[in-house]
């Protein structure tokens, strides 16, 4: 046993000792029950995996890639595993908390062949953007590291450049420096696939006018070239599936507010003698007033305020027209009117996390009809400067697809995002629970506030954890001794599945043992992510690490969980042992 020392004043130290990292007691029990004389080999692990790990399918191949995995070691035995080979497995990253998996890699395995209105997709709000709305600036970067996280929306807001003969991106209303739109295609192109196959989509919020419209249409033609799906019709009956466009970017927009308005103002001008409204009272709102920048700071709504998509895309110049293969848009009335559902096209509608609130109280059916063939995306409200995010389970429970998320921001609604997008081996599309696909026997739809039954108990056991020493300062916690550790867990998902644990206190230890077991009832687990956390409570409550995990894709039996930072970078080292059971 080693010693650690800390200064506690100018005169003395304090000496602490160090425990050596070692096997909990219920490892030790399991090793001894399959192993003989010490020594487990390849047939014992074998069983191991199957008992214990519930790998059902778990072959003499799978146990002798554990075997290979740890030849690295001096503590490897060509025999077999003794007890500290057989530790060393289960805190590997092979022995990962997520299924299906081969090796230390988590394969995609939901149907990708349904429309894209079937899955959930990993989309950033104004992605382009290093930070907060008021201190940070327009760069690439973040649209880089948003697509190697598996990020498969990404947002561009497309401005004329002070000359009006070029396009800019840059956040309306702010004093950020704008950066040409060709550095950002040419950086989503290199970037779009290297998480994952599956289809980037571009979405635009254009403010050009028509030439500036064909500009971009060349740049992206060009940039992309036999990368960008083109749909044959803008009226699709039905999009695509994401397996049929593995490797493509997809443009989705809707016209922009500025240059319609300007078309609509001047046949405002010109008498209408057929006496049928025109198009610009499509652009009035409830009081027949123009609504202007200044009178909203919610860009988004701005921009899809009551307008008839079909007409109002006409507009647009066709190179850049044909290029839309997602086509965005609200028809002129109430909301009951947005979720209108055509048979022979579907389109995307956009709300506010404000706009949605109240709807899915009073219209949670009619949003999760819709959802079944159209796209819903949602997005933040504009009073976020700081960048932060809202509960995502309230667009995710009634089917909204593109659940839009500050990515260069962090906190416990990101973590759950990053969470959820692990699941289908992180490939930025998860498929929606059958539940939100199809109306029930008596043609009823999923509500989420229902009082449901228990469908299974998640039974979840700390062991212990490691890797702190390695990966931070023996001061970062505390000035004068060794943390103080906890370990939160927490159930977001529906409301009824919503709930929080947390273990004791394992004090002044760079290696905490808690050997604490939790139950956690669940009505809707297809939903449910299960976020853990590790604080040191000795000073400002630091995170120590982090991690969110889809429950419908835990791998049973004892697992090793590596954390990540608070901007969900995985630490080197930093990792729990932790047991799954489902009851």
């Amino acid at each position: 046993m080693s010693k650690e020392s800390s200064r506690v004043c100018f005169c003395f130290r304090r000496i602490l000792k160090l425990r050596l990292l070692e096997p909990p007691s219920d490892v030790k029990i399991l090793f001894n029950k399959y192993s003989q004389n010490g020594n487990m080999a390849l047939e014992d692990l074998l069983r191991f995996l199957i008992e214990v790990q519930g790998e059902d399918n778990a072959t003499k191949e799978d146990a002798q890639a554990i075997f290979n995995s740890l030849k690295h070691l001096n503590i490897f035995q060509r025999r077999g595993l003794h007890l500290e080979a057989f530790f060393r497995y289960l805190m590997s990253d092979i022995n990962g908390a997520l299924s299906p998996s081969r090796g230390v890699a988590v394969l995609v395995h939901h149907d990708m062949n349904a429309p894209l209105a079937h899955y959930f997709m990993f989309t950033g709000h104004n992605t382009y953007w290093t930070g907060n709305k008021l201190r940070s600036h327009s760069s690439v970067q973040p649209i880089i590291d948003a697509l190697r996280r598996g990020v498969r929306v990404i947002e561009l807001d497309l401005w004329p450049n002070s000359k009006k003969d070029d396009v800019k991106v840059c956040h309306g209303g702010t004093i950020a420096a704008p950066v040409d739109l060709i550095k950002f295609l040419l950086a989503i192109k290199d970037n779009a696939f290297h998480a994952s196959e599956y289809p980037v989509v571009i979405t635009f919020e254009d403010h050009l006018t028509p030439n500036l419209q064909a500009k971009v249409a060349e740049m992206v033609s060009r940039t992309f070239g036999s990368m960008l799906y083109c749909p044959e019709s803008d009226k699709m009956e039905e999009f695509p599936s994401p397996e049929s466009l593995k490797n493509k970017v997809m443009i989705s927009t809707r016209p922009p507010k500025e240059y319609l308005e300007t078309e609509t103002s001047k046949e405002k001008q010109t008498p209408n003698k057929s006496g049928k409204s025109s198009n610009s009272e499509q652009w009035q709102d409830e009081k027949g007033t123009f609504k202007s920048e200044l009178e909203t700071n919610d860009k988004d709504r701005l921009y899809e305020e009551e307008h008839i998509p079909d007409e109002d895309e006409e507009k647009a110049v066709p190179e850049y027209r044909n290029l839309i293969a997602i086509h965005g848009g609200k028809v002129k009335g109430p909301i009951e009117n947005w979720l209108t559902i055509h048979s022979n096209k579907v389109r995307r509608l956009s709300l506010s996390e404000q706009e949605l609130e109240n709807p899915v109280r009073t219209l949670g059916n009619e949003i999760i009809r819709f959802t079944q063939r159209n796209l819903l995306r949602v997005y933040p409200k504009c009073l976020r400067l700081d960048s932060s995010n809202y509960n995502p389970f309230v667009g995710w429970t009634h089917g909204a697809q593109m659940v839009a998320f500050n990515m260069q921001g962090y906190g416990k609604h990101l973590w759950v995002m990053q969470g959820m997008f692990r699941a289908n081996g992180g490939c930025g599309y998860v498929k929606k629970p059958d539940i939100l696909l199809h109306d029930g026997p008596n043609k009823d739809v999923f509500c989420p506030y229902a009082q449901l039954h228990v469908r299974t108990i998640l039974k979840v056991k700390v062991f212990m954890g490691e890797g702190w020493d390695l990966d931070f300062r023996h001061t970062h916690f505390d000035l004068y001794s060794p943390p103080d550790f906890l370990v939160k867990l927490t159930i977001a998902g529906v409301p009824a599945d919503k709930a929080m644990r947390k273990t004791k206190v394992i004090e002044d230890d760079w290696l905490p043992e808690c050997n604490e077991e939790f139950e956690f009832p669940l009505t809707v687990p297809e939903f449910a992510v299960l976020r853990i956390e590790e604080y040191d409570t000795s000073g400002q409550n630091d995170l120590g690490g982090q991690t969110s995990l889809p429950i419908s894709e835990l791998r049973t039996g004892i697992r090793a969980v590596p954390l990540h930072d608070r901007r969900g970078d995985k630490y080197k080292s930093v990792r729990l042992l932790m047991q799954f059971e489902f009851a």
